[in-house]
């Protein structure tokens, strides 16, 4: 059993958008911290998003700054990423991972992570 599951990949064109969704099952993630992550073939896996609870601001990688908006949505088991303005460098699998019990406005560290997603595959084409 996952606990969290990301949703809404697949493949775009250049400048193309995409909403990736991170749904909990059973449980809100009101107070949990919130990372979104990706891996693309022969790379490292690398942070592109993440956020604290306690209406902290998201913070991103540079090489999606500006393009990409990390959301908790009105559902409190749900979070987004707004992904616009799509790169063929942006392909990878994406991860959402979450910490539990995370009560600070600052992102996790990776090694505070509690449950990650299996992820979901975005494509993008030239």
């Amino acid at each position: 059993h996952v606990p969290v599951a990301e949703s809404g990949g697949g493949l775009v064109q250049l400048g193309g958008s995409l909403r990736l969704s991170c749904a909990a099952d059973g449980f809100t993630l009101e107070f949990y911290g919130i990372g979104w992550f990706r891996q693309a073939p022969g790379k490292e896996r690398e942070e592109v998003a993440c956020m604290g609870t306690q209406n902290g601001i998201a913070h991103y990688a540079s090489f999606v700054k500006g393009r990409f908006t990390l959301s908790r949505g009105d559902a409190l088991n749900t979070v987004y990423l707004q992904m616009n303005s799509l790169k063929p460098e942006d392909t990878a699998v994406y991860y959402c991972a979450v910490a539990g019990g995370w009560h600070d406005r600052i992102c996790p560290a990776l090694d505070q992570y509690d449950y990650w997603g299996q992820g979901t595959q975005v494509t993008v084409s030239s």
